[in-house]
């Protein structure tokens, strides 16, 4: 799990910069760095430049987290951060900050405030009780409801009607977002450091 090409370092490395986001070559299951666990109002985010966790803010209303939340290290989605994943199925908690290897199962298409902020959704890749989750047809009708309520509600005390889910897409469009977002790290965010 998450064996680096990489010399050892005196310094903390930045995962969202030395780690692929497909583990192995296997084109379903992705490295994940875990930002929030199910169950908080409190919102974190891995500070792109540096690695850090950081503190973005406490939730505006009691609508917590459904899910565990995490980003995708190489990838850059449309709004300006590196690509969401909602990590779903998750027993036991989760430390923010710590790296997971997930399996996708497919993708929710979203919009924030205009811009496109698509996410990921995913089980652990090693964890057995999630092996019958192939597709988030698998989830049920009950999880595509909360799933989408809480992305319609999650900022609505602070900008009303600003998240608009576009929609649930099997795992080969969600596979296909991660390659964009993939090359748009490589083409639009890299390309600030030459």
């Amino acid at each position: 799990m998450a064996n680096m090409n990489h010399k050892p370092s005196k310094y903390m490395l930045n995962l969202l910069h030395v780690l692929s986001p497909f583990v192995e070559e296997k084109n379903d299951i992705v490295n994940v760095i875990v930002e929030i666990n199910t169950g908080t109002i409190n919102k974190y985010e891995i500070i792109t430049e540096s690695g850090q966790l950081k503190l973005d803010r406490v939730g505006y209303s009691s609508l917590a987290y459904p899910f565990a939340y995490g980003a995708i290290p190489q990838t850059w989605d449309y709004d300006g951060d590196p690509l969401d994943v909602e990590i779903v199925n998750v027993i036991e908690p989760l430390v923010p900050g710590c790296l997971v290897e997930a399996r996708i199962i497919g993708v929710m298409k979203f919009e924030d405030a205009g811009e496109i902020d698509d996410k990921i959704i995913a089980v652990l890749a090693d964890d057995r009780r999630s092996d019958h989750l192939k597709s988030i047809d698998d989830l049920g009708e009950q999880f595509k409801k909360e799933t989408l309520y809480f992305w319609e509600h999650i900022k609505y005390l602070k900008k009303p009607g600003t998240g608009i889910p576009k929609g649930f897409f099997d795992k080969e469009e969600a596979i296909k977002v991660i390659k964009d977002c993939e090359r748009r790290y490589k083409d639009i965010y890299l390309k600030k450091f030459e």
